[in-house]
């Protein structure tokens, strides 16, 4: 249990004053995701200070007296009878400023100390908050980065992606079909398909090869686009790796060799993240890719694929083909004889 996790219940009445020239106006103080919360009697947030900006006026010495970093006219009174929320403060403050960094051991500067000190926390405090946070500032380009490196350790196991010049274009108008922003074929693929971070989605020489109708690759992709929407690639990386994957992405913008490795390798051994009907249903419909080849293709597979077949989004409709025959034809020679 952390000290945050510890003190998220406990309230104490207070006396806090928003400049020198306002009278002291009661409030119930509450500790919440890293800041101290004050709010008037009817429940309504009044300020939210942070934990890590925190000051305290009279240090030992009670009532305590708060303030914010850098604004010394707004205080918070906390009376000696609040001694069990003027500890929880107190020890929140100790825990912020051990995981503040000192000069030389840190040598990062500007917004990376802040990411540094504020991941720090949430490594001790708030895993699941790290993760969102880091998922929400890595860029795409680092994404891409990310994928380009996992790609390289499945081909290990799975052979090189196959290519030629005739093929292009007709993979690439399979990818613009189907949203995917690129497209990649394997010899030696394990699965027909799988989906990683920075909008790459994989598959099999042997899905291409042994299918007559380019719309059960087509229904392949969109249901890998479907699970990276359902889960981003990228925070499953990080989730199974652990927070301190996040931290070091966050920090430094990179993941160990070690984790990259094991993360290809579960990629590889998992079983597909299941998909509700609807959501296929929709992403068939929104590519205009007809369901039912896609669902007869997958055998006996439940209630979810004799609804596709049954409520295909495209059945009395005609849709422009997802590749001409020619094109089809074509890329079913991307890994050559």
């Amino acid at each position: 249990m952390t000290a945050l996790k510890e003190y998220q219940r406990l309230e104490a009445t207070g006396f806090w004053r928003a400049t020198p020239e306002e009278q002291h106006r009661e409030v119930i103080v509450s500790i919440g995701d890293a800041t101290l919360v004050l709010s008037d009697m009817s429940d309504r947030a009044l300020a939210h200070w942070s934990l890590a900006a925190l000051e305290r006026v009279n240090p030992g010495v009670r009532p305590a007296i708060y303030h914010p970093d850098g604004d010394p006219g707004e205080t918070l009174e906390l009376a000696e009878t609040e001694a069990t929320m003027i500890d929880a403060i107190e020890r929140l403050r100790r825990a912020v400023e051990r995981a503040r960094p000192r000069p030389g051991r840190l040598r990062q500067i500007g917004m990376l100390a802040l990411f540094a000190l504020l991941a720090t926390a949430l490594v001790f405090w708030l895993p699941d908050a790290l993760l969102r946070h880091t998922i929400s500032v890595v860029p795409d380009i680092r994404r891409q980065d990310i994928g380009r490196a996992l790609l390289t350790r499945i081909e290990r196991n799975a052979g090189p992606a196959c290519s030629n010049a005739d093929t292009a274009a007709p993979l690439a108008a399979l990818a613009r079909r189907t949203g995917a922003r690129k497209l990649v074929v394997l010899r030696r693929a394990p699965r027909d398909s799988l989906h990683l971070p920075g909008g790459v989605v994989l598959l099999s020489r042997a899905l291409i090869e042994k299918q007559e109708d380019p719309a059960v690759v087509a229904g392949h992709i969109l249901a890998e686009r479907a699970r990276a929407a359902q889960r981003d690639p990228l925070a499953r990386l990080l989730a199974n790796a652990g927070p301190l994957a996040s931290f070091r992405l966050l920090t430094t913008g990179e993941l160990t060799d070690a984790t990259l490795d094991h993360h290809a390798e579960r990629l590889l051994a998992d079983p597909d993240i299941p998909l509700a009907e609807e959501t296929l249903r929709d992403a068939f419909a929104t590519a205009q890719v007809p369901s039912a080849p896609f669902a007869r293709s997958r055998g006996n597979t439940g209630e979810t694929m004799l609804a596709l077949i049954k409520d295909d989004p495209m059945a009395g409709q005609y849709p422009a083909p997802v590749l001409p025959d020619r094109d089809w034809i074509l890329l079913q020679t991307i890994c050559g004889n």
